[in-house]
């Protein structure tokens, strides 16, 4: 006796890596795409940070009459009228602090680091993250022509949130 045809449940090969192309092709479109946007991510941080320095520095110097601050503790902590700076207000120390936190550097060779740098060009400190100019008071990030954007930008050119020569 014959026993009747029945249709199987399973899914067949041909389906199967079918399916698992198609995932493959997702894939290979998909995770560059996230990749690209944490680049992105990263420069626009860097332009924010930027944007957020300057504005610190600008009100330094309107404070100071027209002095630049050379370190990171002219920013974070209390200042005379000379820029001498120290960690608690007193009755001639009674400006500041213009931030609260300094701001780390979040891409390029000094990534993470926050300390600012006044001397040389910028990349040549190792240890700051970023660097000011002491006579015009533009701040960018402390990294080697190497260090780029996306776009081919060198991230050292970057001042205040624009590009500059």
């Amino acid at each position: 006796m014959r026993r009747p045809f029945r249709l199987s449940r399973a899914f067949s090969l041909i389906e199967l890596v079918l399916v698992v192309v198609i995932i493959g092709v997702i894939g290979a479109i998909a995770i560059p795409r996230f990749a690209a946007a944490g680049e992105h991510a990263s420069e626009v941080a860097l332009k924010q940070n930027l944007a957020i320095l300057a504005n610190a520095v600008e009100l330094y110097k309107a404070e100071h009459e027209g002095l630049v601050p050379t370190t990171r503790h002219h920013l974070l902590g209390y200042t005379d009228i000379a820029g001498d700076a120290q960690a608690t207000p007193d009755a001639t120390h009674v400006y500041g602090p213009y931030l609260h936190k300094m701001p780390v550097l979040p891409m390029g060779t000094n990534k993470g680091r926050d300390d600012l740098a006044s001397s040389g060009n910028p990349g040549d400190s190792a240890t700051a993250g970023w660097w000011i100019d002491d006579t015009t008071g533009d701040v960018r990030a402390n990294a080697p022509d190497s260090d780029v954007t996306t776009d081919g930008v060198k991230i050292n050119t970057i001042v205040g949130g624009l590009v500059k020569g």
